[in-house]
């Protein structure tokens, strides 16, 4: 199989359930955002000196195609579920639990990982106002809007573990 297949040379692309839409639809303009999201999680992943963070970081990118096909779909039943929110709403609260609480903003960069979960954050919110304006012309799943709002809290928790954690480890080796 060719890497080129030339049936997008005129502005159309196919969606995952074989519809073609122009390049620059609402739809193909958010799943291409997602897939952003996991290019800086591929980054972060490949910085990352906290082993729990890299396999989180992993699950992530596992269950981000999901969220793509979810995108890329006219009428087929969705694979993101509640339960893939309960997992990020988990995931949150074990991590809040165990880092210091916060007293001012957080400017990112203390690690290189750190760094591009902040960026995976960032284009995450991107992908929540497209997503919402791509709802102004089709029908979007709760799940899928409401996973891609705690993505975003999710990285900025992995985040602050992330260099929580590299700060930890360089006072101790003091």
């Amino acid at each position: 199989m060719k890497v080129y297949t030339k049936t997008g040379d005129e502005g159309m692309t196919s969606l995952f359930t074989g519809e073609r839409v122009e390049k620059d639809s609402p739809r193909v303009e958010v799943y291409g955002t997602v897939d952003e999201i996991n290019s800086a999680l591929a980054m972060a992943r490949s910085f990352s000196e906290v082993d729990a963070i890299r396999e989180k970081i992993l699950e992530l990118q596992k269950t981000l195609p999901r969220l793509m096909a979810d995108l890329a779909s006219i009428n087929r039943p969705k694979m993101i579920t509640a339960a893939d929110v309960k997992n990020l709403e988990d995931g949150i609260d074990l991590l809040e639990k165990n880092l210091p609480p916060l007293k001012s903003f957080v400017i990112p960069g203390d690690t290189k990982a750190g760094a591009f979960l902040d960026l995976a954050r960032t284009i995450t919110r991107r992908a929540e106002r497209k997503l919402y304006k791509m709802s102004h012309f089709d029908a979007i799943s709760e799940d899928d809007r409401i996973f891609l709002n705690r993505l975003s809290d999710y990285l900025f928790m992995l985040m602050r573990a992330e260099d929580f954690t590299a700060a930890k480890n360089s006072a101790e080796k003091i």
